[in-house]
């Protein structure tokens, strides 16, 4: 993990290049389930995050994050 000191190299262009510490430690204690999680072609965004909510034979119900489809 890289500290302050360290991104002071890169200036006034740090703050995009690294999340705020509180942004960091939240997204590391969200809850992942990795049989569950994927993501779905869109043809706005290319791919956004999904969960799978049923499997039937090769069928896959998939309720995107974002907008609840």
């Amino acid at each position: 993990m890289s500290t302050d000191a360290e991104m002071a190299i890169y200036g006034k262009a740090a703050i995009y290049l690294r999340k705020p510490e509180k942004e960091r430690i939240e997204a590391q204690n969200k809850p992942f389930d990795a049989k569950s999680a994927c993501y779905v072609v869109d043809d706005k965004e290319l791919y956004v995050k999904g969960t799978i909510k049923s499997k039937d034979g090769g069928k896959v119900t998939v309720i995107v994050n974002d907008t609840k489809e």
